[in-house]
């Protein structure tokens, strides 16, 4: 019998769980360990966060979904690694604390034959002063924090509606946050709930990044197809914006919030302020803060982890000045070089360097997105691996069939711009691979009759489909493995 520890259960860990289940037959153990106790579908909190779902739509309690899977699960938040055993324990395990009912705050042990660290990300809020809920801006990275926002924008709605003018800012928090999409799609999504209640000419909406030119999203932008012409994101992101009267502030690392004002720093080195009676910025993201120990309980994190808490893997982490990257240093297997029973999928792994340009400021200060993880990328990586580690259970295989490097993987995006059957609006994008590969395709850097964006009624549809198709995928309804990642 082999037991399989999944750590965290979004959108790559609930995967690489199902994935496993499926494969495995029922003398293997499946444990997944996450803290929460509810599965969230994150791309859909955009439309928590303007009042056009529930948070109820969004996510579904794990236990009753495990208990039909037969799946252990326990609600807790794993600390620290063990693959070596130690005096107490002659296999690897994995330390966790509950963080719920009678047992919360007590420490558990689970051992492992397999361990895949599907922790996502730290929300690092605490990176920029005076960041986040509590504070002096609103999130949408949860459905909690999605309600929160949607309880005080509406309060700006209900504002505009009498007739004041109201400030709105939307955008990255750190200049070295991530998820620049779900912050533009945020943003247009604001532009369209107020433009629906006729309300768009009260607001003054400001979109503010960490790009050195719009369309980045994290991934060095790209080309696109479009209309039979071929575009840069640059372009096709101002273009939107545009549309909607939004204004936007590119190059620029926040780096203190406070009540009613943002502070930011440009790549100029030029500091200035923007007021606002609403934000929701991104945070930039760390690993979830788990360490290691030896076999001797001696402290071992930095052989499995790099300094920003996430987790090293099959990539080449060798430093290289920019021009010197290559799509053939990501990751393939997500399987750690020290220890071959240990993989990281999704956020947690460590990627080997930034996608976009890095970029500092004259003082000095980093002012340019991290690499993007999330949505397709996640999902792919755990079935992927959960793949190769039923195969080796399964079948004694020594060798990794199954692989999936950003390098050669397309994903697809779709932000929304609106909600509604009839006049809700999205930009459908597709990019492959992710990861440019000017090696291959030295005009545009990916294959531009793959790399197309479009906007219309159509991608809505298309998004909202999703949503219910991936619930149901995620819920482990009929057929659900036959639903890409």
């Amino acid at each position: 019998m082999a037991r399989v520890v999944v750590l965290g259960a979004g959108i790559s860990g609930h995967t690489a769980a199902a994935f496993l289940r499926k494969k495995l037959s029922k003398k293997h153990e499946v444990v997944v360990i996450s803290p929460s106790a509810y599965y969230e579908w994150i791309p859909s909190n955009i439309w928590v966060g303007v009042g056009r779902m529930k948070q109820k739509q969004v996510r579904f309690k794990l236990d009753k979904v495990y208990k039909r899977w037969k799946i252990q699960f326990h609600q807790a938040k794993a600390i620290s690694i063990h693959p070596e055993g130690n005096a107490e324990h002659k296999k690897a395990f994995v330390k966790s604390v509950y963080s719920t009912g009678d047992q919360q705050g007590q420490e558990f042990v689970v051992e492992y034959d397999y361990l895949i660290n599907a922790t996502g990300p730290k929300l690092n809020f605490e990176a920029t002063e005076g960041l986040g809920p509590g504070k002096n801006s609103h999130s949408v990275c949860s459905s909690s924090h999605a309600v929160e926002s949607w309880n005080a924008l509406k309060q700006i709605f209900e504002a505009a509606e009498r007739g004041e003018h109201k400030k709105i800012l939307v955008g990255t928090g750190h200049g070295s946050a991530t998820c620049q999409g779900a912050a533009f799609e945020y943003t247009l999504n604001i532009a369209a709930e107020a433009k629906r209640r006729k309300i768009l000419d009260k607001l003054d909406i400001t979109w503010i990044t960490n790009e050195y030119e719009l369309g980045d999203f994290g991934m060095g932008g790209a080309y696109i197809k479009q209309n039979g012409y071929v575009v840069p994101t640059k372009v096709f992101t101002e273009s939107i914006l545009a549309e909607f009267g939004i204004k936007w502030i590119k190059r620029a690392g926040v780096y203190k919030l406070e009540p009613g004002v943002a502070h930011f720093e440009l790549l100029d080195g030029t500091k200035d302020s923007i007021e606002f009676d609403f934000s929701m910025l991104i945070p930039a993201f760390a690993g979830s803060g788990i360490t290691a120990f030896g076999k001797d309980d001696e402290d071992i994190t930095a052989k499995l982890f790099m300094s920003n808490g996430f987790m090293k893997v099959d990539a080449d982490y060798t430093p290289k000045e920019f021009e010197e990257y290559s799509v053939e240093d990501w990751p393939e297997t997500y399987q750690s070089p020290e220890y071959e029973n240990i993989f990281a999928i999704g956020i947690a792994f460590a990627p080997p360097h930034p996608i976009s340009k890095p970029m500092k400021s004259v003082n000095g200060t980093p002012i340019s997105p991290a690499p993007p993880r999330t949505g397709m990328p996640s999902g792919v990586t755990g079935k992927t691996t959960a793949l190769n580690i039923a195969a080796k259970i399964e079948y004694n295989r020594s060798e990794i069939a199954h692989k999936a490097s950003m390098g050669r993987m397309g994903a697809a995006c779709i932000v929304s711009a609106g909600y509604g059957l009839f006049n809700g609006m999205a930009a459908t994008m597709t990019v492959n691979p992710i990861v440019p590969d000017w090696e291959n395709y030295p005009k545009y850097g990916r294959k531009i009759n793959y790399t197309v964006g479009e906007m219309g009624l159509a991608g809505h549809w298309m998004k909202l489909s999703l949503h219910y198709m991936f619930l149901h995928k995620a819920k482990g309804y009929p057929f659900w493995w036959l639903i890409p990642e």
